[in-house]
């Protein structure tokens, strides 16, 4: 994540503004409640109650994480974590692989080192595959198998008449309305799939099934329809709804809903920097760069705030390297999460050291 361009920079004012969410929701089951039984540590309430493991799977020696991104959970149960990486160590791989014990399985991806960011399983047939986003300097999206190799890669789609000339070459981050600096993806029910253009034009891309490019929609602007860094996306299809297209617009706070034409419908405010989201049964999970993971319930209503300890990030000066000031049962940048079938969540935070927790629900 940019240093200067992203805004993980918290002025007083947006601190204040958290806590202050955070007082008025203490009523909500789960909210930062953390306690100790035993040896573990519980957080939640509830149905929501989970028992916290902190850096879950174990890398070999031979490996280091370089800033944890994104995670996503296949039919088998194994874990897929993607790391940042540097771009100067590109024989590193970006993606590890473990199963669901947290033992490592496999490695691969080193050529979205330095840029390593979104990833997703999806089942096509009777096989899945990985698509993985990567920014900075590599900045593509590309479909994997689950060993690691290469279906199609793509670069910026300059049909949408988005992009400065050049852009489908470049490797030069460019943090601008247009550059190509993506983030994730989301899967549609015929085959296609939604590309969130996170870090660089803000738009929200359509493909299809053959990764052909489509259409777009939102772009940078003050919300309702437009966005201040279109980070995560997700297609909301819990029963009782409408399948809709939600939208992280991280620097606004806020979340955006869509239908899946693409059409603005409503706001939801109240998140410090959300980052993406993920469904499970009538359950959407937020990670939120303001050190919590929020659940909402179909109504979209908040039932919990898990791990939160927005204080804790204006008290200890850069938190996020300060990994002997963590505390067990608090977040301190949760950059995506993602349920597994049984309904335990797996949390990847920005902390350069890396840190991969599972929620295991009680």
């Amino acid at each position: 994540m940019p240093r200067d361009r992203s805004p993980l920079r918290f002025s007083r004012r947006g601190f204040t503004g958290t806590i202050a969410l955070g007082a008025a929701a203490a009523a909500v089951p789960g909210l930062a409640n953390v306690r100790q039984s035993g040896t573990e540590t519980i957080i939640g309430a509830g149905e929501h109650t989970f028992r916290v493991h902190h850096h879950f799977p174990k890398l070999p020696d031979r490996f280091t994480w370089q800033t944890t991104h994104n995670v996503a959970v296949d039919g088998a149960g194994h874990l897929y974590v993607i790391h940042e990486g540097r771009k100067e160590h590109k024989d590193h791989p970006a993606i590890f692989v473990f199963d669901s014990e947290g033992t490592f399985v496999r490695a691969f991806g080193s050529q979205f080192q330095g840029g390593g960011h979104g990833i997703e399983v999806r089942k096509e047939g009777n096989e899945e595959f990985l698509y993985v986003c990567a920014y900075q300097q590599v900045k593509a999206f590309a479909k994997l198998t689950l060993h690691g190799e290469t279906v199609w890669y793509r670069k910026a789609p300059m049909e949408s008449g988005c992009y400065a000339a050049g852009e489908d070459l470049s490797t030069t981050p460019t943090w601008t309305r247009e550059g190509f600096l993506p983030t994730n993806v989301a899967f549609l029910d015929d085959g296609g799939f939604l590309l969130a253009d996170g870090y660089g034009t803000f738009k929200i891309h359509r493909y299809d099934k053959d990764a052909k490019w489509v259409s777009c929609f939102g772009g940078a602007g003050d919300g309702q329809g437009t966005f201040n860094t279109a980070h995560g996306l997700w297609v909301d299809r819990r029963a009782g709804r409408e399948p809709t297209i939600v939208v992280t617009d991280r620097a606004h706070d806020t979340l955006q809903v869509f239908s899946m034409e693409g059409v603005y419908q409503e706001t939801l405010t109240g998140f410090g920097l959300p980052a993406n989201i993920d469904t499970w049964k009538n359950l959407m999970v937020v990670p939120e760069l303001k050190a919590c993971v929020t659940l909402l319930d179909e109504k979209n209503m908040i039932v919990a705030r898990l791990g939160q300890a927005v204080d804790r990030l204006g008290e200890v000066e850069n938190l996020r390297g300060h990994p002997d000031k963590w505390l067990d049962g608090q977040f301190v940048h949760p950059h995506d999460a993602c349920f597994t079938p049984e309904g335990h969540i797996f949390v990847a935070e920005w902390v350069a050291t890396g840190r991969i927790t599972k929620l295991e629900k009680v």
